[in-house]
């Protein structure tokens, strides 16, 4: 998919604000990124272009980018030399990020590892790279999109996929090809985070804006959108007071209620 990702990446680079999502909602509306980010160490897991990084760059931040795509690190790198906008960019996997423990005080993802990685294994990364205090930012499409949308065709307005057991989501693409995405129930993600030394601040559940338009998503008709949300926003920070797992947490095990 780097082709089509890479049709995005300029537009995305030469914005003079952040704008998130299918529907390119600005930061003033939808505060994703940290009000303050001067001088802090921030990664991006599954950075593709690494827009997301640039933004925080010019904002004082000293980002890391993170992808396994070597094709989307060059698109990153040759950016960076057309926009004289320099930082790290590593070639990994975000499910074993190549970073030392307690490194940064930001770990971000917008549709990188938030949707093509296994949550059992880059949350407790992202815990392990955060030093105490540090927060975890991250977006994705909503759990209701995932149980409205069916592998193939539009999402409905009934559910057809189970919740119990939500894990892996195939969906297929224009071309034939099927895509492995990840998504957990909501309940069962808070209690992963938890069990990483990580507390949960805020979930946003994403409304578009009157007026904004999505060209390039035709499984989300508008008359979806205007009734139930189709992406949302996670925001949790690592508790001081916690110790990171960084094995891999048993998923039945998350799954049951506390006690």
């Amino acid at each position: 998919m780097s082709a089509w990702f890479d049709r995005y990446a300029r537009p995305r680079w030469e914005a003079a604000e952040p704008y998130w999502g299918i529907w390119c909602i600005p930061q003033s509306q939808l505060p994703v990124l940290p009000a303050r980010a001067s001088g802090s160490v921030a990664v991006e897991l599954g950075c593709g272009s690494g827009y997301v990084s640039a933004w925080l760059a010019r904002r004082g931040a000293r980002p890391v980018g993170v992808d396994v795509s070597g094709r989307q690190l060059a698109t990153a790198r040759r950016l960076q030399d057309e926009f004289g906008l320099h930082f790290p960019l590593l070639q990994g996997d975000a499910e074993r990020v190549p970073l030392a423990a307690g490194c940064a005080d930001l770990v971000i993802s917008e549709y990188g590892a938030s949707v093509w990685c296994d949550p059992y294994r880059w949350i407790p990364q992202a815990a392990r790279l955060l030093r105490p205090g540090g927060r975890l930012v991250f977006m994705a499409q909503s759990v209701l999109a995932r149980l409205c949308m069916p592998a193939n065709g539009p999402a409905t307005s009934r559910l057809v996929r189970d919740l119990f057991g939500l894990h892996r989501v195939v969906r297929a693409g224009d071309s034939g090809n099927h895509y492995r995405l990840f998504t957990l129930p909501h309940g069962e993600t808070i209690r992963l985070m938890a069990s990483c030394g990580l507390v949960v601040d805020d979930l946003i559940e994403v409304q578009v804006p009157p007026g904004a338009a999505n060209h390039d998503f035709p499984e989300f008709p508008d008359q979806w959108v205007r009734r139930w949300p189709a992406e949302e926003v996670w925001f949790a920070h690592r508790d001081p007071a916690s110790s990171v797992r960084t094995a891999r947490p048993t998923p039945g095990a998350v799954a049951r209620p506390p006690g």
